[in-house]
């Protein structure tokens, strides 16, 4: 028998072992003829079936990708507490590059199929839906073989796309982290920075633009700043993100790309007097929230704002209502504002504050069974 050493064995210990871990489930995923890797993580069910999306990116080691889906499915149980639905938190990663295979990927309908096969086999205990390098339409396919689906098509019986109103909960945390800070919610004149102007970056520019913001971005595809410079030539572009994060006079510093975005360096360097954006997993490293609130840096949970796509999706399996939905959203402002209110009290970062007040709704959920 093969001893279990290296990166497995470090996988193994985060989830059974560390502060990072206590997952209910996890499940390793695989379709020969189709080429499926993927990794399903189950967090938490004590709110109810675990909602999250499934993430399609070409990890450099399989051990890093169980790591970085249990990472994300951890968050999902913190976000989904703190948007007050009554769902927990998994996360599923499908390992391969996300293009189609005649561009040169591993995604195909017959993988797509495959993978809703395995969520279905779980009973609903999953639900899944879009994330980064997955898009309705995969929903779609998927949806045809597992009907714990959301993110679909309004054709398919979904509310199409969450980035939507994902950009608009990110916004509704950089007005309460302004009326937390400057004592107005109010952008306008405020200089924000956007590193990644995907699928909600681009977003989040339009409301930035409309509440009167100046607007920096930058992004490793030059297509989606394209898009945005030549809808709004008013908007400035940073050569890179650590050329973003070092811009003279930024007040607001919007990672809205892969996570780990503040780690040592960038922390160090950053000229923002808030980080609020809608990457997941925004924090290195535990630790990093203190050197953030440090420098005098304020950080909204990323957790906590990115969470109007979620509320989309987890409304789309009663019957979506956009209007709803936006409302729902739109509490977000109220939720970070509280959660800074509770940092304040507690005498602790703003991160520290929304993981208790999310681990308490899930213990008293436990505890009344």
């Amino acid at each position: 028998m093969t001893d279990v050493t290296g990166e497995t064995a470090d996988v193994l210990h985060t989830l059974f072992h560390s502060d990072q871990g206590g997952h209910e489930q996890v499940v390793l995923c695989q379709d020969r003829s189709s080429g499926l890797k993927a990794v399903i993580a189950i967090h938490s069910t004590a709110l109810g079936p675990a909602l999250g999306g499934t993430r399609f990116y070409p990890y450099a080691t399989e051990a890093e990708a169980v790591a970085d889906a249990l990472n994300l499915a951890r968050g999902m149980s913190y976000k989904n507490a703190l948007a007050g639905l009554d769902h927990g938190g998994g996360k599923a990663v499908i390992i391969g590059d996300p293009a189609d295979r005649e561009h040169g990927g591993v995604k195909s309908e017959e993988l797509l199929l495959a993978y809703g096969r395995f969520v279905a086999s779980l009973g609903g205990r999953y639900v899944t839906a879009c994330d980064v390098g997955t898009y309705v339409a995969d929903m779609d396919v998927v949806a045809r073989e597992c009907r714990w689906t959301t993110g679909r098509s309004p054709e398919n019986g979904g509310a199409g796309d969450s980035s939507v109103l994902t950009a608009y909960g990110v916004f509704q945390g950089m007005r309460a982290s302004a009326q937390h800070l400057w004592g107005d919610p109010s952008l306008r004149d405020r200089k924000v920075g956007i590193a990644g102007v995907g699928k909600v970056g681009h977003h989040l520019v339009e409301h930035l633009l409309a509440d009167g913001a100046e607007v920096v971005v930058t992004d490793v595809r030059e297509e989606s700043v394209r898009r945005v410079v030549e809808r709004h030539p008013e908007v400035a572009v940073a050569a890179d993100t650590d050329a973003l994060i070092r811009t003279d006079g930024l007040d607001i510093y919007a990672p809205c790309a892969l996570g780990g975005a503040l780690n040592d360096d960038s922390v160090r360097v950053l000229t923002a007097k808030v980080v609020c954006g809608a990457a997941n997993n925004q924090l290195a490293h535990p630790g990093v929230e203190k050197d953030i609130a440090d420098r005098g840096i304020l950080y909204a949970p990323d957790y906590v704002v990115n969470a109007g796509g979620v509320i989309q999706v987890a409304d789309e399996l009663h019957g979506f209502d956009f209007d709803r939905c936006k409302a729902k959203a739109a509490k977000i402002f109220d939720t970070t504002l509280g959660i800074f209110a509770r940092a304040k009290a507690d005498g602790i970062p703003p991160a520290a504050a929304a993981d208790r007040i999310a681990e308490q709704r899930m213990a008293e959920a436990r505890a009344a069974g």
